[in-house]
């Protein structure tokens, strides 16, 4: 099912944006684990709305409510859920995009497949509200990833085509002030990765994480360590002579693949990037169609929207990737 990721770690993430709640199922937890909450909600404050110029005013809580898994705080076996109230939505601001896609967003595509029938609220099931049950489940991979000697960390490359700081604050400026928006490339570095995790062809590990990734919203492109620029390489330079540390473990003098060779882990630092597209949503006036009347019309989107989703990504990149890992951690017999 398209709402579900993972083998061993197997997770189903459900909820429409302005849905009473949204929440994940998690399968695949070892009996015993004591989540460690604090760290969890921190991580998950990372992506909430509503924390800084730059995001959107919806304000949510994003606080857990662990409805099944936990006995004492500590996992029992069973399958683990958790829910997150939708406390703040104003569904009526979407009134008008029943019959008028939004350019860039997933409205027309949600209208040509599931009719009348499809929530509009918010994005319904297409928002990227759904991140937050995401980051449920990735954020307890890394808890699980830690206790293994593994992390995951992402930062922001570049925002509307800037890379530096101020240059960075005044794209969102621009952006917000013109009632339009940016995106942007966020790169994501797993360390401590033990070697031959993944499967060759279909099992590898890009294959996974880039699943993975690709289901949040925005996202149009991945690229794993020198990406689209070996294609302009010669072998020569593109390949990684390997040698023996100190310790005697077989390392690479550079990094070109990214940790991953044939689908499987190196040992090496696995290194990826992820291409975001500006946030479809924006006030300036575009071009669409009314779906009901069969005309052409323009569109100013009212509501409330990020002006660049880069920023509240970031954690959401970490989780994607980190349920991959995990999830193939498993598989591994480590």
């Amino acid at each position: 099912m398209s709402n579900s990721f993972g083998e061993r770690f197997r997770f189903t993430i459900f909820g429409q944006s302005h849905a009473p709640a949204i929440g994940v199922t998690i399968e695949g937890l070892p009996a015993g684990f004591a989540p460690d909450m604090e760290k969890l909600a921190a991580f998950l404050a990372r992506r909430a709305p509503g924390n800084g110029p730059y995001s959107t005013t919806r304000r949510e809580a994003d606080a857990p409510e662990f409805v099944s898994g936990l006995v004492d705080g500590h996992t029992c076996g069973a399958p683990v859920t958790a829910i997150i109230r939708n406390t703040n939505a104003r569904s009526g601001d979407y009134d008008d995009l029943r019959d008028v896609p939004r350019p860039g967003h997933a409205d027309f595509a949600a209208a040509v497949k599931y009719g009348l029938a499809r929530d509009v609220a918010g994005g319904g099931q297409f928002s990227g509200r759904l991140t937050a049950p995401l980051c449920i489940a990735g954020g307890l991979a890394l808890q699980l990833l830690e206790e293994a000697g593994m992390t995951v960390s992402a930062r922001i490359v570049s925002i509307g085509g800037q890379t530096e700081g101020p240059a960075i604050q005044a794209a969102l400026a621009a952006a917000k002030e013109a009632g339009d928006s940016v995106g942007g490339v966020i790169e994501c570095v797993c360390e401590g990765i033990l070697p031959g995790m993944g499967e060759p062809m279909f099992g590898g590990m890009e294959n996974r994480i880039a699943q993975a990734v690709f289901a949040i919203p925005a996202v149009k492109g991945v690229e794993f360590g020198a990406g689209f620029a070996a294609a302009g390489m010669r072998g020569s330079e593109n390949n990684d002579p390997f040698y023996f540390d100190a310790q005697g473990v077989v390392r690479t003098r550079t990094n070109h693949h990214g940790g991953i060779l044939g689908g499987i882990t190196s040992g090496m630092p696995i290194v990826f990037r992820a291409a975001f597209k500006p946030t479809p949503s924006i006030a300036m006036e575009q071009d669409s169609v009314n779906l009901r009347r069969h005309e052409n019309v323009k569109l100013s989107v009212r509501g409330r929207h990020d002006p660049c989703i880069v920023l509240r990504a970031v954690p959401c990149v970490e989780a994607a990737a980190a349920a991959a890992l995990y999830d193939a951690y498993l598989e591994s017999g480590y």
